[in-house]
C-alpha cells in the first residue's frame, strides 16, 4: 500500500545565487506534526513565485522515495533529506509511469487530484546543487507531479494514499511530461490530453496550440510561437526603391530585390533587421524595425520615427533611393490570428507599423467580411499622424469596421471629426465607448508607457491575456522567475578583459562585443552585458529563452531536450560558431 514517507514545507526566502538574489521555496523541510491541506497549499507552506509554482491547480508538490534512490545511482551522491526536489509529500508509491492525471487519492482527512507534471525550472537545480537537474528530470521521465486540494484536511507521515478514482483519459504523468518536453507529439496522445478535464489549464491550452500546430511547421507550439522558414538566412542585399516623408517625423523605406528570387509577401506584422554600414567606422548599426505593407509590388516599406538613436538618425540623414542596404528575412510572431473573432488594432505613434501590416493583409485577403474590426490610434496631433489618408482608405474597404483617432495635444488647425475623433489619451474608457467586446482579439504596438498602461487596463475590464497581442519596439521585457529586480542598466560591453572571439550582435540593444570562452552560453553572455533576457529553466527543456537567430551559427551543449523553431535558437545552451545576430 503506498503511503506517505514524509510531509514537507517551507517558506519563501531569498538566496545568493550567481551573483543574484532569488526569492525561492524550493527548500522544503520535513515537519514532525500533521498539518492541514488547504485549498492552496499546506500549512506552513509558500511559494516565491506565485507565476510559476502554487496556485490551485499547483496547490500540492509530490515526490517519490523511489525517485530519490534512482537518482542516487544516476548523480552518485547519498540525499540525506526529503523535500531535496521541492516536494511536499515524499511518497512510498505513486510511480510518475503509472499516475494518471485525473486520479483522486485520499490521504488521512483530505482528498486530493492529480493536476499535472512539475513545471521543471532553474530553482530544483540550485537546491540539488546539480544544475543541469531541470533536464534530467523530463529526460529520464522522473518529473513528480501536483496536486489539487479537492477536500481539505488533515495528513501526516505514515498515512495511506488509497486512489478512490481514476483520471478519464487515464494518461500518466510520465506520458503527458514527455509529451509536452519531448520529441515526438503524437495527434492521437494530444487530442487525449487537451480533453483530460482534469488537466490544469495552462498545460492544455499547450496542448491545444501543439494539435493546431500538428502537420504545419518545425517547433514546439506548446512552448513557443512556431512560424514559417524564414525567406532567407542571414542578410541580403536590397536595394531602396524609394524614400517617402509619411509626417514631419516618419520616413518610409520601399526595399527591394535586386536579383531574383522577387521578395515574397511577408506575414503581416513581420519586422526586419536592417544592418547599416556607416562610413568611417568598422561596426555596423543593426536595427529591427516592422514591415508597414504586404510587400505590394515585390517590395517591404519600413516606416522610421526620427528619433536620438543612431539608426533612425542615420536613415533619416543618409539613405537615399538607389542604396543598397543589408536587410535579413522577414521575422517576427506579432500576426493575425485565425477565425473571425473581432479585431482590435490599438497603436500610438510609430506603433502604427506593424498594425498597419495587418490591416493591409485584411484588405488583401477579405478576411473581414465577417469580421468587426476596430481601430483606435493615437497620435500628439495631425503633424505626427502618419499615413491617415492610406489607413481611411483601408478602412473604407472594410464592411464592418469602427474607428477611433484620438489626438492628445490637437493644433488649431486640426479639425475635430475630420482629422480626430477625441482629444484624450487612449484609455480603457476610451474601447468601452467604442463597444469594443472583451472577447475580441487586440493587437497592441506603441510606447512602453502606453503598451503597459493599455494591457492594464484591457486586463481590468475583462479582457483575457490570452487575448493580448503586442509587439514591443526595442528589447522585450525581461522574464527572470524569482530574481529579486535591480536597477536597469543600459546594455554595455561585459565588464573585465574582452573576448577574442566571434562578435554577438544584440539588435535590439544596439550591442555587437566579442565572444569569450569563459562564459557557458549565449544566455550567460547576454546577462553579463545586461542585455534583457527571458528564461526559466536554462538547460533546453522550457523554451522561454527561443530567440530568432538573425544570422550565424550556433553549437549546443547540451542539445536541447526538443528542437526550437526554424530560425530560432535556445540562448541558455548554445554558444556562437561564428559571428551571430540576434533578435535581443
Amino acid at each position: 500500500m503506498s503511503h506517505v514517507v514524509s510531509i514537507n514545507v517551507g517558506l519563501p526566502a531569498d538566496v545568493a545565487w550567481r551573483g543574484k538574489v532569488v526569492r525561492t521555496a524550493v527548500w522544503k523541510r520535513p515537519v514532525n506534526s500533521r498539518v492541514m491541506a488547504r485549498r492552496l497549499n499546506l500549512d506552513g507552506d509558500g511559494q516565491g513565485d506565485l507565476a510559476g509554482h502554487g496556485g490551485v491547480h499547483r496547490a500540492v508538490m509530490v515526490y517519490q522515495i523511489a525517485s530519490y534512490r534512482y537518482w542516487e545511482q544516476v548523480l552518485d551522491r547519498q540525499l540525506a533529506e526529503y523535500g531535496m526536489f521541492g516536494e511536499n509529500l515524499t511518497v512510498d508509491g505513486l510511480p510518475d509511469d503509472e499516475v494518471c492525471i485525473g486520479d483522486r487519492y485520499r490521504i488521512g482527512g483530505a482528498l486530493f487530484e492529480v493536476s499535472q507534471p512539475r513545471v521543471t525550472c532553474y530553482r530544483v537545480g540550485i537546491r540539488m546543487d546539480e544544475p543541469r537537474m531541470p533536464s534530467l528530470l523530463v529526460s529520464h521521465r522522473r518529473p513528480g507531479f501536483y496536486f489539487r486540494v479537492i477536500e481539505e484536511g488533515e495528513i501526516g507521515a505514515g498515512d495511506e494514499i488509497v486512489r478512490v478514482e481514476q483520471g478519464r483519459e487515464k494518461l500518466t504523468v510520465a506520458e503527458v511530461d514527455a509529451l509536452l518536453y519531448l520529441p515526438g507529439h503524437p495527434e492521437d496522445r494530444l487530442r487525449r490530453a487537451s480533453s483530460e478535464p482534469s488537466l490544469s489549464p495552462g498545460w492544455k491550452q499547450s496542448f491545444d496550440a501543439m494539435l493546431a500546430n500538428t502537420g504545419k511547421l518545425p517547433g514546439n507550439a506548446g512552448l513557443a510561437p512556431v512560424l514559417p522558414d524564414v525567406a532567407w538566412s542571414g542578410f541580403r542585399r536590397l536595394k531602396v526603391a524609394k524614400v517617402i516623408k509619411e509626417s514631419d517625423e516618419v520616413t518610409s523605406l520601399l526595399l527591394a530585390a535586386m536579383e531574383p528570387p522577387n521578395l515574397a509577401p511577408p506575414l503581416a506584422g513581420a519586422f526586419v533587421v536592417l544592418r547599416l554600414a556607416r562610413t568611417g567606422t568598422d561596426a555596423p548599426l543593426t536595427r529591427s524595425y516592422s514591415i508597414s505593407n504586404v510587400g505590394e509590388d515585390g517590395m517591404y516599406r519600413v516606416s522610421v520615427k526620427r528619433g536620438t538613436g543612431d539608426g533612425s538618425r542615420y536613415i533619416h540623414d543618409n539613405v537615399q533611393a538607389g542604396d543598397v542596404l543589408d536587410v535579413s528575412a522577414p521575422r517576427g510572431s506579432f500576426h493575425l490570428q485565425a477565425g473571425d473573432q473581432p479585431t482590435v488594432f490599438l497603436s500610438a505613434g510609430i506603433g502604427i507599423t506593424p498594425v498597419l501590416g495587418m490591416l493591409h493583409q485584411l484588405v488583401a485577403d477579405g478576411a473581414a467580411v465577417h469580421r468587426d474590426v476596430y481601430w483606435i490610434y493615437g497620435a500628439r496631433n495631425g503633424s505626427e499622424h502618419p499615413f491617415a489618408a492610406e489607413v481611411r482608405r483601408l478602412l473604407s474597404a472594410l464592411p464592418r469596421v469602427h474607428t477611433l483617432v484620438a489626438y492628445s495635444q490637437p493644433r488649431p488647425e486640426d479639425q475635430l471629426g475630420r482629422d480626430f475623433d477625441a482629444a484624450e489619451r487612449i484609455s480603457a474608457s476610451t474601447i468601452q465607448r467604442l463597444g469594443v467586446p472583451t472577447t475580441a482579439q487586440f493587437y497592441l504596438c506603441g510606447p512602453a508607457g502606453f503598451m503597459s498602461a493599455l494591457i492594464a487596463d484591457l486586463n481590468g475590464i475583462g479582457v483575457p491575456s490570452g487575448n493580448i497581442h503586442t509587439e514591443t519596439f526595442g528589447s522585450e521585457a525581461s522574464i527572470t522567475p524569482g530574481i529579486a529586480a535591480t536597477p536597469a542598466r543600459q546594455p554595455h560591453a561585459p565588464a573585465g578583459v574582452q573576448g577574442h572571439g566571434p562578435t554577438v550582435s544584440f539588435s535590439r540593444s544596439g550591442l555587437a562585443p566579442p565572444w569569450s570562452d569563459t562564459y557557458a552560453s549565449l544566455l550567460d553572455f547576454a546577462e553579463a552585458c545586461d542585455v534583457p533576457v527571458r528564461w526559466s529553466c536554462r538547460t533546453g527543456v522550457c523554451h522561454t529563452c527561443e530567440t530568432a537567430l538573425i544570422a550565424g551559427r550556433v553549437r549546443y551543449d547540451p542539445e536541447p531536450i526538443d528542437a526550437p523553431a526554424s530560425g530560432n535558437v535556445l540562448i541558455c545552451c548554445a554558444r556562437p560558431e561564428g559571428d551571430i545576430e540576434l533578435d535581443l
